[in-house]
């Protein structure tokens, strides 16, 4: 039995009570967590991240968003034209549609069909920044925090270009991009300069992959 206590989660049982920097040797007694690993343990953490992407040094690159972006256009189906590699990715017939709910946040809808079957997933989606209404926050759980989404750069009516990256200490950094579009495929002219843009905003694309669209249409 817990009591909420100036942020922390207090047990009413002394002899079970932890705290955040404490963690249990295995005998019932706790075990303080030294600064060195407190600061290390978010580093192991995002091992198996870090082991299915590629990080790199330094901070997130801060790139240029859509200016003047209308949340109303960009709204409806997205379909993945190419992505940087992403672990929870696996799929093909990637596709996102986004509309907006009655509180003003967006219903995000994710799918993809894996081993013959089609999966979903719904999340959040949220602005972040109101002076910056292209810097989105999305979230597919209730315990996780919005992760960027950042648009780069769209017209609504045939493609977008999204950025997401997240720091660790400022040491390194790990990032996602997407080419998207309202159909399933798009002119290479449009791809390359997709690209082009992605790589005058400092954000490495030599990793990015083509998505795997064809015959969804069959599938689905």
């Amino acid at each position: 039995m817990t009591q909420e206590r100036e942020g922390y989660l207090i047990n009413t049982h002394p002899e079970l009570t932890r705290y955040p920097d404490q963690r249990d040797r295995g005998d019932g007694c706790p075990v303080t967590m030294t600064p060195l690993f407190a600061l290390i343990l978010p580093l192991l953490l995002l091992l198996p991240l870090v082991s299915t992407q590629v990080p790199h040094w330094g901070p997130c690159p801060e790139p240029a968003v859509q200016p003047a972006f209308s949340i109303k256009k960009f709204m409806g189906r997205w379909f993945e034209i190419a992505k940087l590699p992403a672990q929870f990715e696996k799929g093909r017939c990637i596709e996102t549609n986004f509309s907006m709910k009655a509180d003003q946040t967006i219903r995000v809808v994710s799918s993809e069909m894996l081993k013959g079957e089609l999966r979903t997933i719904e999340g959040t989606g949220v602005t972040e920044d109101l002076k910056n209404p292209a810097k989105l926050g999305i979230s597919y759980s209730y315990v996780l925090p919005y992760s960027p989404y950042w648009v780069i750069s769209t017209d609504y009516e045939n493609s977008a270009l999204v950025y997401s990256c997240t720091d660790v200490l400022r040491l390194f950094h790990m990032d996602f991009a997407w080419i998207l579009g309202r159909t399933r495929t798009l002119p290479a002219a449009t791809v390359d300069k997709a690209r082009e843009i992605f790589t005058s905003s400092n954000i490495d694309v030599s990793r990015m992959v083509a998505s795997r669209q064809q015959g969804c249409d069959k599938t689905l």
